[in-house]
């Protein structure tokens, strides 16, 4: 029965930029070394999440799918979606730069790799001081000039970077250059989609030697080349209130700090609900029943629910996503 808050087992990824504040910090349970990603709920091929808790542990996100369909993501989303979960979410730890990259959009995806494309945001957990990401040109360029700092391996020089610190809010339309930069933790709501075209990659080397691949005449057909990227986000943060992040045709994403207890009547809600906790803990109940959610967990409320009522006796911080 979809009657209580679901949580699946996060599937953990090493990265040759990864590291181990997923485990420390955001409360996973591993052995691995140098994990980059956490994918909190995922319905991408071979990395289909599976519920960890309840009458339904066992069971996998598609299963769930098949079997309570509108029930579990909403009439709309099933008509457009039908037995895939239309997004990706994740936490990153970057203990080195991610690479230089970009996604295409849904056009190409399609064209390509039969595929959604990737528009995302991004949610600052935590950032080292002096932490930055790469966004965007820093002016106008052309493609030939883009390919001849690239062979040059000079395109740092015309990349623009922020300074985040906790609490930054960031939208990345496909197209758009980017990289995460080192000591950055962040939650990541994203279209399920895996395509990345990677720019450049410091010329690093794996454990074997080899450079991971690059996907140069990729990028250009999907890069934007505009500086005229407006990413960041402001937003308020009032308390035991619903405040707008990002609004897109893919997903609405908002900020909730809760204290003591947020009721939500979700009646006229045609979708499901996620929370990602990026800082505290509460109890989220519905029909009765309860689950407890931790700094760096993440729970779904399938979209047949009514009402969500969050309590909390030290206070808690939540990323609240719905499409």
């Amino acid at each position: 029965m979809l009657n209580y808050p679901l949580k699946f087992a996060p599937i953990l990824k090493e990265k040759i930029w990864g590291g181990n504040k997923l485990v420390t910090k955001l409360n996973k349970n591993s052995l691995l070394k140098n994990i980059g990603e956490s994918w909190e709920i995922s319905d991408v091929e071979n990395n289909v999440s599976i519920v960890s808790n309840g009458d339904l542990k066992g069971k996998s996100l598609k299963e769930l799918l098949q079997i309570y369909k509108a029930n579990l993501i909403g009439e709309n989303n099933y008509s457009n979606f039908g037995d895939k979960f239309p997004l990706l979410i994740k936490f990153i730890d970057a203990k080195q730069d991610l690479s230089v990259q970009v996604h295409p959009n849904d056009k190409l995806s399609k064209k390509y790799h039969n595929s959604f494309g990737k528009t995302e945001m991004w949610y600052i957990v935590e950032a080292d001081k002096k932490a930055k990401l790469i966004l965007g040109f820093k002016d106008i360029i052309t493609p030939k000039e883009y390919v001849h700092l690239l062979k040059e391996k000079k395109i740092m020089t015309v990349l623009n970077s922020e300074n985040v610190k906790k609490g930054d809010a960031f939208f990345i339309k496909p197209g758009t250059v980017h990289s995460i930069g080192v000591g950055i933790v962040l939650a990541e709501i994203q279209q399920t989609s895996d395509i990345t075209y990677r720019i450049y990659d410091f010329d690093r080397v794996d454990a074997d030697g080899n450079k991971r691949e690059l996907h140069t005449e990729l990028a250009i057909e999907a890069l934007n080349f505009s500086n005229k990227i407006d990413a960041k986000r402001d937003y308020s943060t009032k308390i035991n209130t619903l405040n707008n992040i990002v609004t897109c045709t893919y997903f609405k994403t908002n900020f909730l700090p809760v204290v003591n207890e947020k009721v939500i009547d979700y009646s006229k809600t045609d979708s499901f609900v996620i929370f990602m906790c990026v800082e505290g803990n509460a109890t989220i109940s519905i029909f009765d029943n309860s689950t407890t959610v931790i700094f760096g967990e993440t729970v779904l409320i399938p979209a047949n629910v009514q009402e969500v009522i969050i309590t909390t006796k030290m206070g808690c911080k939540l990323l609240e996503i719905t499409v």
